[in-house]
């Protein structure tokens, strides 16, 4: 069984797909900024700069297109280092600087509490105290 830190739902993929012809490949960034947490910036791959703070938390594998990137704010992965995301689509515009903002439609994180067996299988488990 794979153990992901990151899924995304059919009608994401169908999203994906659908920016990639526009855009090219793509990435993801979630920063937790101040506008809207929830939603990830989906990005042409080189119009984000990558910094050392931000935290790779895996390499989506969408049929049909290069593998999406998804980072995230190492503060924010400091809040989110024990939880499951989900990349969807919701209905509404989204943040500007995201390329689905044109359709209508934004990306959109579930989260869910990562399992015991995800914590240690990501080396997540708290030190013991001595």
């Amino acid at each position: 069984m794979d153990l992901t830190r990151v899924d995304y739902t059919p009608e994401a993929a169908e999203l994906l797909r659908k920016m990639t012809l526009k855009h090219g490949p793509l990435m993801f960034h979630q920063s937790g900024g101040c506008c809207d947490g929830s939603s990830p910036m989906c990005y042409p791959v080189g119009m984000f700069r990558v910094g050392g703070s931000d935290v790779l938390l895996q390499k989506l594998e969408v049929d049909g297109l290069d593998p999406i990137e998804f980072y995230m704010s190492a503060s924010q992965y400091e809040y989110w280092k024990y939880t499951h995301l989900t990349v969807d689509v919701v209905q509404g515009r989204g943040s500007g600087f995201s390329v689905e903002a044109p359709e209508g439609v934004r990306f959109m994180i579930r989260s869910r509490m990562l399992t015991d067996e995800e914590i240690e299988h990501f080396g997540l488990l708290k030190a013991e105290a001595v």
